[in-house]
């Protein structure tokens, strides 16, 4: 993994928060005033005149702690030249707000919600004020993408709208009750969709999410039959291991398709 640094001259001098990943800089903004006024938290990265804006949910402590985000970020500047804005957008209640609809508690005690079409919303009302803070063009392509439970909702949201040029649906929870029909019922809106998995994932005593492998089978190939511009990448090791590098790859790969 490249070595992020903080370039405390740079702060005193110009009086931002940049930071260098991979010798690129990058303006790091907590909360900016447009975002926060309308009520999404973020943590937003930006280098001078991105060509694309990716879009991530994560969990507040993510954002807190910011280490694994930045080295998403460094992976994906290691692999690509343009520049770019990431938002990462914090989730506070992750089992209610990226739920497509409400379902029993399949790990846990807490039962799913139904949170999505309104998390849905609140990113598509804030877009327009991410690309004019960011001095993004208006038909500059957002990608959005996550992990687990927010790679479902990615992938969702890949059904719902016409806001997203591609997905990056890393480890997605394809298992969720009512997924796959609901696949199968609908046809998604955006072009490019990345899925991966890792190839230890299924091995679990749980019975819904050890049907994991054979459900993102069938969502790659619902995604071919759809003429979408797809591919399944497998990932080594569990669920738990190296969520930020497993979406990294999955927002390069739709990088690499959107600027061929």
């Amino acid at each position: 993994m490249s070595k992020i640094n903080e370039i405390n001259k740079i702060n005193e001098i110009e009086g931002k928060q940049l930071i260098v990943i991979n010798g690129r800089k990058w303006q790091c903004d907590d909360l900016p005033a447009t975002i926060h006024a309308a009520g999404k938290g973020c943590l937003l990265l930006q280098e001078p005149e991105p060509r694309a804006l990716l879009v991530q949910p994560v969990e507040q402590e993510e954002i807190v702690a910011r280490k694994g985000l930045l080295e998403e970020v460094s992976a994906i500047a290691a692999a690509v030249s343009m520049p770019l804005a990431v938002a990462f957008l914090a989730v506070e209640d992750w089992n209610h707000q990226l739920s497509p609809w409400q379902a029993p508690a399949v790990f846990g005690k807490q039962d799913f919600g139904a949170g999505a079409e309104e998390m849905l919303k609140s990113i598509e009302a804030i877009l327009p004020a991410l690309k004019s803070h960011c001095a993004l063009a208006e038909d500059a392509p957002v990608v959005l993408g996550g992990y687990s439970l927010a790679a479902l909702f990615s992938l969702w949201s890949a059904y719902e709208s016409t806001s997203f040029d591609a997905i990056a649906a890393a480890s997605p929870s394809v298992w969720f009750p009512g997924w796959l029909d609901y696949a199968k019922a609908h046809e998604p809106k955006a072009g490019i969709i990345y899925l991966s998995l890792g190839d230890r994932e299924d091995k679990t005593r749980n019975p819904v999410m050890r049907t994991v492998s054979t459900c993102i089978k069938e969502q790659h190939a619902l995604l071919q039959e759809a003429g979408i511009k797809t591919t399944l990448t497998w990932n080594p090791g569990n669920h738990f291991q190296h969520p930020e590098q497993r979406c990294a790859k999955g927002f390069t790969w739709c990088l690499e398709q959107l600027f061929r």
